[in-house]
């Protein structure tokens, strides 16, 4: 039985945040190869702090958005290699340029990791998944530092209301409302919101509990968020 692809945003934050969460990173790691008989992953690594951190800089120097953006790029490229050390043999041993690179590695491995493929106008590592999750016809999950979709931003708001089902469209009028800049914190871009709207991609947003990861390969109830129609 040929193997389903799911293409994974993980957000760098996740990966280094200001205290390392060694136990999400082993998790994380024992879920992908525990599933990799039935599923092939691509994980797409965000920049996180460290992009934000970069681009901070730059944004005080006056440097425009695309310099701005090709630093964060270059922190996701940098989070990716840490993944692919750390998975080991497990994982790719290139960082992909291209979507093509991509799907050639996926071939050869059960698990790829890459960051943000090529700079872009507006749009984060992100848009890059929703790509590649057109490209390779797969779902889509996002995980990120807040467990799903809320009415507003719960780390703000403590009566903010959780959102467990929301359609392509609905969503896609939330993040419009939304002004692009580098290193946003919104738990998806406006480009990957027009993307999976387009593309009718299922799409689900997690937050930091691996649990949820894995209840969603086996089918079972998770917290989070589900896109579609």
């Amino acid at each position: 039985m040929a193997k389903q692809t799911i293409i994974l945003s993980l957000g760098g934050s996740l990966i280094v945040p200001d205290k390392v969460n060694y136990k999400f990173l082993e998790t994380f790691k024992k879920i992908l190869t525990g599933h990799k008989i039935k599923y092939r992953f691509v994980v797409v690594c965000g920049g996180g702090t460290v992009a934000r951190k970069y681009i901070s800089i730059l944004d005080r120097e006056h440097k425009n958005k695309k310099q701005q953006s090709i630093a964060g790029i270059r922190a996701t490229r940098t989070n990716a290699e840490l993944m692919m050390q750390l998975f080991g043999k497990e994982a790719n041993d290139k960082i992909p340029m291209s979507m093509k690179e991509v799907k050639n590695q996926l071939a050869k491995n059960s698990i790829v990791f890459c960051g943000a493929l090529r700079y872009t106008p507006n749009q984060t590592s992100d848009s890059t998944a929703a790509k590649l999750a057109n490209y390779l016809k797969s779902q889509f999950i996002n995980i990120t530092n807040i467990d799903g979709l809320y009415s507003d931003n719960p780390l703000k708001n403590k009566n903010a209301k959780f959102i467990p089902k929301i359609s392509w469209e609905d969503f896609d009028k939330i993040a419009k409302k939304i002004n692009f800049k580098p290193g946003q914190h919104f738990v998806l871009d406006q480009t990957a919101s027009k993307l999976i709207l387009m593309h009718k991609i299922t799409t689900y947003i997690i937050g930091p509990n691996p649990k949820n990861l894995d209840n969603i390969m086996h089918n079972k109830d998770f917290r989070g968020t589900i896109i579609r129609g």
